[in-house]
């Protein structure tokens, strides 16, 4: 088994993470995820109330004895979202993992410390990361160019990102952007992380209440079958390419076009309900990362982390062995 400061953390027995993703995140897959041995983690803002936060922590705490944590995304919203809200139903439901990404989770740090609660941030910069830190987070999950969503706008991929990083903190970190196998896992290790991040590679498992095309539109595309959209607009976002978001990176090359331009295509209602629910993929903008291009099959999330464990063992411990020749590293 791989042991990290990760696994040793948070109780787990893999070193292998699904962070928070709207639409994807409930009970069942995060239950499925806790029980194969990774962590998992609840997308709070799917809950409308503390109260349905604190159902949908109780549900899966039926599915898995396992640990699991929660997501809290702190982005700004033209509706208002409950964030105390959510913060009082994870404490008080005694989660002890939470996952915070968007700004900073400064003024929800005070109260998770005092309840002994450990906080993952996301970052997309080794900046942001060092702030995070300095802030009190207790570990930090570092996004690469690759990844699904808000991959930041500096536009670096994680084979550098990923090792500045942890030359700048002193804390965990978790791998984030282009990680959906065993080599993932075991690349992430040697550049200095204690785990890795995967949301497309478990949007493609059998657990996963997603429509079943986005499933296998998942292992059909390849690598270059995302767009960026939002450029012009300083808020980037990696999508899966389709007719929505062809039409929304067209029109967003006229620099001069706002938000209010291309809000009736973007809209997360046709995502979710177009494509997640109804199946079909060019209903919507949809979010999925370049990993993707590594993804040929769709099994149980068992299977999943067992063949990721499993390779990056062998990988770790045969190839180095061969590529050393059988010597002993010289210590630098």
């Amino acid at each position: 088994m791989i042991k990290t400061r990760i696994t040793e953390m948070f109780g787990v027995e893999t070193p292998i993470v699904m962070g928070g993703m709207t639409g994807v995140g409930y009970a069942p897959l995060v239950a499925a995820v806790a029980n194969a041995g990774a962590l998992g983690f609840i997308t709070a803002h799917h809950s409308k109330s503390a109260e349905e936060l604190f159902e949908e922590i109780n549900r899966c705490r039926e599915m898995t004895d396992k640990p699991f944590g929660v997501n809290l995304t702190l982005l700004p919203s033209l509706n208002p979202i409950p964030y105390d809200e959510y913060r009082r139903a994870i404490i008080e439901s005694g989660i002890k993992i939470v996952e915070t990404a968007g700004r900073n989770p400064t003024d929800h740090l005070p109260d998770f410390k005092a309840n002994g609660v450990k906080v993952i941030h996301k970052c997309t910069s080794v900046r942001h990361a060092v702030t995070a830190v300095k802030n009190g987070v207790d570990v930090v999950s570092i996004d690469g160019f690759e990844c699904a969503g808000h991959p930041g706008e500096d536009d670096v991929g994680l084979i550098v990102l990923l090792p500045a990083t942890a030359d700048a903190v002193d804390v965990p970190i978790i791998a984030s952007g282009g990680m959906a196998d065993g080599r993932s896992l075991a690349a992430a290790l040697m550049l200095g992380a204690d785990g890795v991040n995967m949301g497309t590679r478990f949007m493609a498992t059998q657990e996963c209440a997603i429509h079943e095309n986005v499933k296998k539109k998942i292992v059909e595309n390849t690598e270059r079958d995302t767009l960026l959209t939002n450029r012009t607009l300083r808020n980037t976002s990696r999508v899966a390419r389709n007719a929505v978001s062809e039409e929304v990176v067209r029109i967003q090359q006229d620099p001069t076009k706002t938000i209010e331009d291309v809000k009736h295509l973007v809209a997360g209602i046709r995502g979710r309900t177009n494509v997640m629910g109804m199946g079909d993929t060019d209903g919507g903008i949809w979010t999925v990362g370049q990993s993707q291009g590594l993804i040929h099959d769709i099994p149980t999330c068992a299977e999943v982390v067992r063949n990721i464990t499993r390779q990056a063992e062998q990988l770790l411990g045969e190839r180095a062995a061969k590529i050393l020749g059988g010597r002993q590293a010289v210590p630098a």
